[in-house]
């Protein structure tokens, strides 16, 4: 069965191991979903991500991290453009989370990235999710 919005579903799984306390969490893998992992991890919301290869299909596998006395890193994600309503932004729209402390994902022409990094290269473009 096909997937209408994958993205939805990683953040979902996410979301919801990240509630539950899991250590680790899985999904099915493409290019855009290891993306959106190098960008958590790179912001420092979650340990890890490896793709582990297989058959019918590679699965991307997360670490999620945690603070002391198992304190959620992740206090919330929100998808934002889904594929019946495009969010975009221009260079000077971007959006800020949380005014800073959270992360806007976003999908550039020069490939996905956080809102910081497409303001210090002045470029917009669609608007995925909010990590705070």
């Amino acid at each position: 069965m096909t997937m209408t919005d994958p993205i939805a579903d990683m953040l979902t799984r996410v979301r919801n191991a990240n509630s539950a306390g899991k250590d680790t969490v899985s999904m099915p893998s493409s290019k855009k979903l290891v993306e959106i992992a190098r960008i958590m991890q790179q912001e420092g919301y979650i340990q890890g991500y490896q793709v582990v290869e297989g058959e019918p299909r590679a699965t991307l596998q997360i670490t999620l991290k945690y603070g002391d006395k198992k304190s959620r890193t992740i206090r919330g994600i929100k998808r934002i453009s889904k594929p019946g309503l495009r969010i975009y932004a221009g260079k000077d729209e971007l959006p800020r989370v949380l005014g800073g402390l959270g992360t806007a994902i976003v999908s550039t022409s020069q490939g996905v990235m956080a809102d910081r990094d497409a303001r210090k290269r002045g470029v917009g473009g669609e608007v995925i999710a909010y990590v705070w």
